[in-house]
């Protein structure tokens, strides 16, 4: 043992929560390979030694009698809960029989968020499927990819900064926004607030960044499309468009402005619920008083049937207003925003995937190819895939059919006790080396503990598996250093020289991405096939979409008996299922100790309910128990609950939004979400 390594010492690194577009610092201190402390880092370039609720958990992952520390196999039938430990060797062998055992395009591996702790494994999962020819689904499409997929039809996926936000802009419209999803935006909002800036608050329930909004809209879940047409109705008829945008940099303005004149305000006020004047005011307030910036939900806002329709309209109205390529305008920070700089370098680039009968990254077509019987191994990285699809019904019953279920993880969660038959104990953060970036920098996350127990990374389990199925090249690096120095190849030091971890180390972790600029577009080249702001899409038109930006009523429910509108989104108490849903970590399981339902006042006088009462929510699909909060923080005849509790999305549809031609229109942004809409009734629970 080193003197350094006996002797308490203090490492930079990064929260592993994945709580994109936030990323905060971390220093961690250690002695004799033990963790003492975390704590947010003061000289982080974004966090500024910000560390939330979450981030602070993290530190009771170690030493947790809950965490797996072995490999395990099921004995007994599944959901038994009983299990014995196995050797590394033996567990292996079981996958590699298994796979060997049957065709290459019937194993699926589905990695979750546990995975993207260190931020380098996502690649190399790719790069083992492909070469493999193993199915590879995209987690993306449980979470931001679906509001992507709009945005990059309209061809606006490049965000400016929040620094930017902070300094320039003079209109703010957080739309479907939260800070539990980007805590580290509420600083430079509070700052452009105080500066002056009119801050405007669009959402579907009063949040934590309520009390800093000059106005707040809240608008019926699923109307947001609606709401964006009828505002780019009022800029178009009362001429507060840029007419020298429009003509150098889009295409189709002249359609889409015969095509809004359905939309006015008081067709968006039935819909959305608010006045009709309301909405002519907020037009005129983005397109006068500028610059004007949207910070635009990553997720949340976009889980329902049509939810790509918000994201696709809402693009319009930079566009429209001439506010992209500007300091102060376009969208501000995004889980899923493109930054205008260097990223990583692609180590997919030399890989040919074999032929095979592959499922897209399709929500409802991997549920129906598991419940036909076509994966026949199935292998789940860092996921409680139970907790995050939409219909688990379906999915449960499809998992039921796989013949090997194998999972990777730090802790027990619903679908492994479940559903799985082998246990792989994944490592930590702080037992691997990895990178983080954001949409500015890329930070090293430095190896600082050997694994726990029998804990292993996935590169060094991928190898050993390409090995015994004889898949060749899957790792062509010497170590993982040298792994991530290719992922690094494409940042350019000032010296023309690529960045590598050496480099990377020597600056103490923090490297600003090459060629970044905190403005998104200043070339004026938008990720369109014709390089333009796509008001009139073809591709949408190919797929079957409508050519121009749209509006699909939601589906009303089907029985007077489910009159609630149920809705889910994120707390800053808790990040979707990680950690058993949290309650793996102490510190997460008092924050969430139970399963909370928002409800309205007269709501809950109409079902005899007061705040802290054991609640049913229920429909045709199934049921779950709730603690009911009332509160006027959300609309009359709508209910919300944080995400990530397992059994939860037994509630919800499952239709998908899109269809597996049409999911596939976006290149690397997959349309596969499937619906969470639920309409449900909510009822005491009598002792």
């Amino acid at each position: 043992m080193t003197t350094q390594e006996h002797s308490a010492h203090q490492i930079t690194t990064m929260c592993p929560m994945n709580c994109h577009p936030t990323q905060c610092g971390m220093t961690v201190t250690v002695q004799d390979r033990t963790l003492l402390t975390i704590k947010g880092d003061p000289q982080h370039p974004e966090s500024h030694g910000f560390l939330c609720q979450r981030g602070h958990a993290t530190r009771e992952i170690f030493h947790n009698p809950k965490r797996l520390l072995t490999p395990l196999r099921r004995v007994g039938p599944r959901g038994g809960q009983k299990w014995e430990a196995c050797s590394w060797d033996e567990a292996l062998e079981m996958m590699v029989e298994a796979i060997e055992q049957t065709q290459r395009d019937r194993v699926g591996i589905w990695r979750g968020h546990g995975v993207g702790t260190t931020g380098v494994n996502t690649p190399l999962i790719s790069r083992f499927a492909t070469l493999g020819g193993m199915q590879n689904w995209s987690s993306s499409i449980v979470c931001w990819a679906l509001g992507g997929y709009g945005l990059a039809l309209t061809g606006v996926l490049e965000a400016n900064a929040k620094e930017d936000m902070a300094a320039n802009a003079q209109t703010i419209l957080f739309w479907g926004a939260t800070f539990s999803s980007q805590p580290t935006t509420a600083a430079h909002l509070i700052e452009a607030h105080k500066r002056g800036a009119h801050v405007v608050q669009i959402d579907t329930r009063r949040t934590e960044l309520s009390p800093h909004a000059d106005q707040i809209f809240l608008l019926r879940p699923g109307s947001d499309a609606a709401l964006a047409l009828a505002l780019a109705h009022v800029i178009t008829t009362e001429d507060l468009v840029d007419h020298a945008f429009l003509n150098d940099h889009t295409l189709g303005f002249t359609a889409f402005a015969e095509h809004l004149q359905a939309f006015t305000p008081e067709w968006g006020a039935a819909i959305t619920g608010l006045a009709a004047e309301d909405i002519r005011a907020l037009a005129r307030l983005y397109a006068r008083q500028t610059p004007a910036m949207i910070v635009l939900g990553g997720s949340s806002m976009f889980k329902h049937q049509h939810g790509w329709e918000a994201s696709r309209a809402i693009a319009c109205l930079p566009a429209l207003t001439g506010q992209l390529g500007k300091i102060g305008t376009g969208f501000g920070p995004r889980h899923g925003a493109y930054s205008h700089s260097d990223d990583y370098a692609s180590v997919l680039a030399d890989v040919l995937r074999p032929q095979g009968d592959y499922v897209p990254s399709h929500m409802a077509s991997i549920a129906e190819a598991l419940d036909a019987e076509k994966i026949d191994v199935f292998w789940l990285l860092g996921s409680n895939i139970l907790s995050s699809f939409a219909n688990t019904n379906h999915l449960a019953q499809g998992l039921s059919k796989v013949k090997l279920i194998v999972a990777y993880d730090l802790f027990m969660n619903e679908t492994i006790r479940s559903s799985a038959d082998v246990i792989l104990p994944g490592t930590a953060w702080l037992e691997e080396l990895g990178l983080k970036q954001t949409a500015s920098h890329i930070y090293l996350m430095e190896q600082v503990l050997p694994p726990e127990g029998e804990a292993r990374p996935l590169s060094t389990i991928l190898p050993e598996l390409a090995n015994r199925l004889s898949i060749p090249n899957v790792f062509p690096w010497k170590d993982q250093e040298d792994y991530i120095n290719t992922l690094l190849s494409a940042q350019r030091m000032a010296n023309g020289q690529a960045l590598t971890v050496a480099e990377l180390r020597r600056m103490g972790g923090y490297w600003k991405r090459s060629h970044h600029s905190p403005v998104a577009y200043p070339d004026y080249r938008f990720h369109t096939p014709s390089g333009k702001v796509e008001f009139w899409s073809e591709r949408a038109q190919k797929v079957g979409l409508s050519a121009l930006p749209s509006y699909t009523e939601p589906e009303r429910s089907a029985s007077p008996a489910t009159p609630l509108r149920f809705c889910q989104g994120r707390t800053l108490s808790a990040f979707h299922a990680f950690y058993d849903e949290g309650q793996a970590l102490p510190l997460l399981a008092r924050a969430n100790p139970a399963p909370e339902l928002w409800i309205h006042p007269r709501d809950a006088r109409k079902r005899q309910l007061k705040t802290g009462d054991q609640v049913l929510i229920a429909n045709e699909r199934g049921q779950f128990e709730a603690v009911a909060l009332v509160t006027e923080a959300v609309l009359r005849g709508v209910v919300w609950m944080r995400d990530g509790w397992s059994g939860l999305n037994k509630l919800t549809s499952g239709n998908p939004a899109l269809t597996r031609t049409a999911s596939d229109a976006v290149a690397g942004i997959p349309g596969g979400q499937a619906a969470y809409d639920a309409w449900v009734e909510v009822s005491p629970i009598h002792s």
